[in-house]
């Protein structure tokens, strides 16, 4: 497993890493989707990667306090969660995106980031202000007043951005965000992880290679549970061959990697 840590990727003054597992197991169902896994993450944006199964949305979830670990040790901000009871401080800097989320149809986006912050205990007077910038962020401004059940797939998914950021998290946890995104917002898309990841860290699991390395610092490789790569995307490419299945040089990077895993 390659591990090279650069300079954005510098520890904080407050705790050493955002993120920090060790041999960490978490549940989905009966099955151990994620399984002995290591992991660090700092400050910027990290892409997750992985095969359908690898265990991408347990890990996304168990970071998002959703799940609890079945075993080793995790650590957020600073905190460590195994057997922690109460998580209700460190929930309040997270952000999250489901691959599916809830809301009630009949509110207005506006009205849905706005429930979404107090949810996550903005103060009150701040909301306002806060529900603005993140909708103006995913480019929903213009449509603040309409009713969630009206919105398109795409524009649903970044009313879900909005929800996830409008507390301006230290941790943003993505999974799939990207689906349902014309080619257009993608691009507007990349642009805000990278906005966001010079001041946060960010784990965006997505499928879709390109995205990650448009706009990841950092690559979180996963197999069977396990993290099997962690690198840079130049890293990724490196590792491909013209041998290698892909339309791109990250493709085939991403495939030789997984290759390389399966034969071991």
């Amino acid at each position: 497993m390659v591990r090279a840590v650069n300079p954005t990727e510098s520890a904080p003054t407050r705790y050493a890493w955002e993120v920090q597992a060790s041999g960490l197991r978490v549940r989905a169902g009966k099955r151990m989707a994620v399984d002995g896994l290591d992991l660090r993450l700092g400050t910027g944006v990290h892409g997750l990667l992985g095969p359908n199964g690898a265990g991408k949305t347990t890990l996304i979830r168990a970071l998002a306090t959703v799940l609890h670990p079945a075993g080793g040790n995790l650590e957020l901000l600073g905190v460590p969660v195994n057997g922690r009871p109460d998580l209700r401080a460190l929930r309040r800097r997270l952000g999250y995106l489901p691959q599916e989320f809830g809301y009630y149809p009949k509110f207005t986006v506006r009205e849905f980031v706005e429930y979404m912050a107090w949810l996550k205990e903005v103060d009150k007077q701040d909301i306002p202000g806060a529900v603005q910038r993140a909708i103006e962020r995913v480019g929903l401004a213009d449509r603040a007043e309409d009713r969630m059940k009206t919105l398109s797939g795409g524009m649903l998914r970044r009313a879900g951005i909005a929800q996830a950021v409008v507390n301006d998290p230290d941790l943003l946890l993505l999974d799939e965000p990207t689906v349902g995104l014309d080619p257009a917002q993608r691009l507007e898309f990349r642009a805000l992880l990278r906005a966001l990841g010079e001041r946060s860290c960010v784990l965006v699991s997505t499928h879709l290679v390109e995205d990650v390395a448009a706009a990841c610092s950092r690559v979180v490789l996963m197999a069977s549970g396990r993290s099997v790569f962690q690198g840079t995307p130049d890293e990724v490419v490196a590792a491909g061959g013209t041998d290698d299945v892909g339309d791109s040089p990250m493709e085939r990077g991403y495939s030789a990697l997984l290759a390389a895993e399966v034969t071991r």
